[in-house]
């Protein structure tokens, strides 16, 4: 199964100048719940900005372009077909970002876990459009962070509806 995580703002944003548009820390220990123990698929650039890396627990694999790229902790992947080729076939696999990844594995993922932060704020990277004819959503649960800013947000789970 073919999963993407991310948080996006009102308008679908998600980070600026390769960091991310927030800090909360409920929805960092929801993502490392999530994530511990399984693969996850991600973009040079999004590899780059982790502030440890490689992310403990997990299988990192790194999507590029660059020949002979080296991600010390991670295994690098040149092509998505490459990058799944790397999985086992009855794993949940996260994508964990940037855009460009986000875009690529849409057409491919069975489930979306995104955390809907109610506030926007400048971005450079958005994440690509929920097409709810093409989506359904299987759980909601709204929250309000309890780190500075009191931010209000929602995590959905969407599954892909049948074809």
């Amino acid at each position: 199964m073919i999963s993407i995580i991310v948080a996006v703002s009102e308008d679908l944003g998600i980070g600026i100048n390769n960091e991310l548009l927030w800090r909360i820390p409920e929805d960092l220990r929801r993502f490392k719940k999530l994530t511990y123990g399984k693969t996850v698929i991600m973009g040079r650039k999004t590899w780059e900005s982790l502030p440890g890396k490689p992310l403990p627990g997990r299988k990192n694999i790194v999507i590029t372009d660059i020949p002979h790229d080296c991600c010390s902790g991670a295994e690098i992947a040149y092509s998505i077909e490459d990058a799944l080729s790397k999985c086992r076939q009855d794993e949940e696999v996260f994508i964990i970002g940037g855009g460009s990844i986000y875009q690529q594995f849409m057409p491919l993922a069975d489930r979306l876990y995104v955390t809907h932060i109610h506030s926007r704020l400048p971005a450079d990277v958005y994440f690509p459009k929920i097409d709810p004819k093409k989506w359904k959503i299987i759980s909601k649960e709204n929250y309000k962070s309890g780190s500075a800013g009191n931010i209000p947000y929602t995590y959905i789970i969407y599954s892909r509806k049948s074809k």
